[in-house]
Formats: structure tokens, C-alpha cells, sequence
């Protein structure tokens, strides 16, 4: 009875792995991306877990995407940009649910959910003023810079997203124990290599990642609706909200790195998330009257409206300020631009005068 019980179970298992494969076509490439071999789909201790957790999953993955979707495209960018996967993505998924305030009981935090010695290590601000910790943009390039260095020591991108979840040391003990780093090695529940959370997270990942695939969500691989703009020191969020006439609380969730609602008072520039609707009405309402304050002495040609221009190829600053009327020195100055040269696809904030915003708009 109990052989015939084993034979049903292990059919059962075959079974369910043929399939997983079958729903989730692109494992193979899932696994690829994570230098694992793609016949790990049929362990049976991966097999179980997808069993267990997918209809979970799939309801976490779901509402992450919801929560960072104002973040999404940043990060495959960011991710893309430095030569990685982008399907490092679904680790913040797991980290954070895509939270960029996400707060572990150990106190890691944000998006990619440092501790708080290893962002400064990463030179992130952690104080009482600021947690760069929060900065979707900032701590997914601290995670990049993290990551890129378990890779460099450990060769395999899996063993690196192990020791991002249970830490370098702890992993390479396991690897030493094992005599192996083959994932079916350090991750067998017998064997207790490694803590039963890390042996978990990897197979949440690829699992994860193997769902986010199949729902095939195309992302663009640029940020709509949101632009960043430098802010002036001691800046306080609240009176740029009212500026922009957007609620406060908008702009405090859209920049949760600043925990006093205000821009640090040192020396380091610092950028502000906003709309990209309220991009005029910053540069107008805001920055305008904060430079004649602070430079009261400095003015350009008077005026009274903002356009919005994207560069394309060819396009000089001379040429888009005899476009539009205006001057290179005062497109320069408003965009903060540090020399002549300009990025294709760059959005940029042209000054121009009544006359120019009326013939503009009657072109």
C-alpha cells in the first residue's frame, strides 16, 4: 500500500511539473537570466513550492505592480542601463511589494530594503532628515552597485541573490558545507545549508518571475508623469505643493526620502519627484520667485510663460531658443543645464513671452 501511495505521489509530482512548464513557457529564459539551469523546474522541492505559493504569488505580484507603478519603468531603465537583467526587477518585488516605504521588522527599508550600515556603505543617506533608503531612483542604483559586486565574488547571479537575502558570509559558509553552489544543493530542505527564508526566496523570485512573464506586462522603458527637478536647500515640500497646486500629501508619498517634509539644509543637491504636468508651474511659481529672492540682482528677458519642448536629433540650444523666441542662456539657466550639449528625448522648460505663447498656440 505504501509503495503504490509513493508511485501516485511521484506521478502526481511529474505530473504538476509538466505542467508548470506548459503555463509558464518562458522558464527557460526566467532561469537563463539567473544562471540556473532550466531543469531545475522539475525539483521536486521547486515543484512543491510552486504548487503551494502560485495562486499567492500571483495576487502579491498583482498588487505590487499597482503599488510601483509609478516606478516601474525607472527600474527596468536602471537595471538595463548597467547591464543586468531586467528581471531583477521581481527582487523588489519580493523585497518591497514595490513599496518605496516599505519597512521590514529587522528595519530594512525601501524599495530594495537596505539595512541601514549597508546603504551608507553605498553612500545613501540614513538620518533623522533624510532616508535615501526611499529614493526609488537612488537605492536602485545603490542596489545595482550591490548587486554587481555579489556577482563579481561569487560568479552566478543566483549565488547573488542568495547573498543579498542571507548575507556573503553566511552564504559562502553554506557553499563550503555543501562542497557545492548548485542551487538543488544549497537549497535541499534536508540539508539546512542554508536558513529556510533565503532557501525560500530564491524559488519566490523565479516563481514570480516566471508569473510577471507570463502576464507579458510590456513596460515602457521611459518614466511617464513624473520629472525630477533640483531643489533649493531647506526648501520646505508643503509651500512647493501650494506652489504647483497639487495636495501635500501627493508630494510627500511621491518623495518619501525626505522625513520632515523638507530638503536637508547642507551643501548636497538634491531633486524633488513632481508631476510632469506641474513642470511650469514649478519653474514659474516656485523656482522663479526662489532665484529673485536669493538673486534679486539676476534677470533675463521678461516672461510670462513656460512651453515645453522635447530635443530631437540635430537640435542645438541656439536653434530651440530662436524657435521659440526665447534665449539660450535663460533655456540654460531654467533647466540648470551644466554646458551646451543636449540629450535627444530630453524634455526641456523654454521661458517665452506673451506674444511667443499666443503665436505659439495659434501655429
Amino acid at each position: 500500500m505504501i509503495k503504490i501511495l509513493l508511485l501516485y505521489a511521484g506521478s502526481a509530482v511529474a505530473i504538476w511539473a509538466s505542467a508548470l512548464m506548459q503555463r509558464y513557457p518562458d522558464y527557460r529564459y526566467v532561469f537563463s537570466e539567473f544562471d540556473i539551469d532550466p531543469t531545475y523546474i522539475e525539483n521536486k522541492d521547486f515543484e512543491s513550492y510552486a504548487y503551494s505559493h502560485e495562486k499567492a504569488l500571483l495576487h502579491f505580484y498583482r498588487k505590487a505592480l499597482q503599488e510601483g507603478a509609478p516606478f516601474l519603468s525607472m527600474i527596468r531603465g536602471e537595471l538595463m542601463e548597467e547591464g543586468l537583467s531586467d528581471l531583477f526587477l521581481y527582487l523588489s518585488i519580493i523585497e518591497s511589494g514595490l513599496s518605496a516605504e516599505a519597512v521590514s521588522s529587522k528595519k530594512a527599508v525601501g524599495l530594495w530594503q537596505f539595512m541601514p550600515k549597508t546603504a551608507r556603505a553605498y553612500d545613501l543617506e540614513v538620518c533623522a532628515g533624510i532616508d535615501q533608503r526611499c529614493d526609488p531612483r537612488i537605492s536602485t542604483r545603490a542596489a545595482i552597485r550591490h548587486l554587481l559586486r555579489l556577482h563579481q565574488r561569487f560568479g552566478k547571479w543566483y549565488l547573488a541573490v542568495l547573498a543579498y537575502n542571507c548575507g556573503e558570509g553566511r552564504l559562502a559558509r553554506a557553499i563550503a558545507k555543501a562542497h557545492s553552489d548548485l542551487p538543488e544543493v544549497l537549497l535541499d530542505p534536508q540539508a539546512h545549508y542554508l536558513p529556510a527564508e533565503t532557501r525560500d526566496y530564491l524559488k519566490k523570485i523565479l516563481l514570480v518571475a516566471m508569473i510577471g512573464e507570463q502576464e507579458n506586462i510590456d513596460f515602457p522603458l521611459s518614466e511617464e508623469g513624473y520629472v525630477e527637478v533640483e531643489v533649493p536647500k531647506g526648501a520646505q515640500i508643503a509651500h512647493i505643493a501650494d506652489a504647483i497646486s497639487i495636495p501635500r500629501a501627493r508630494l510627500l508619498k511621491m518623495n518619501p526620502q525626505f522625513k520632515q517634509g523638507r530638503i536637508p539644509q547642507n551643501d548636497t543637491a538634491y531633486t524633488l519627484r513632481i508631476p510632469e504636468e506641474s513642470l511650469a508651474a514649478y519653474f514659474l511659481k516656485y523656482e522663479a520667485k526662489h532665484e529673485h529672492e536669493q538673486s534679486p540682482e539676476r534677470t533675463f528677458t521678461k516672461t510670462s510663460h513656460l512651453l515645453s519642448h522635447t530635443v530631437v536629433l540635430g537640435e542645438t540650444l541656439s536653434s530651440i531658443a530662436q524657435k521659440y523666441h526665447s534665449s539660450s542662456e535663460a533655456i540654460k539657466h531654467l533647466n540648470r543645464l551644466p554646458d551646451d550639449s543636449l540629450e535627444v528625448g530630453a524634455l526641456l522648460v523654454i521661458p517665452v513671452t506673451q506674444e511667443a505663447f499666443d503665436a505659439y498656440l495659434n501655429e
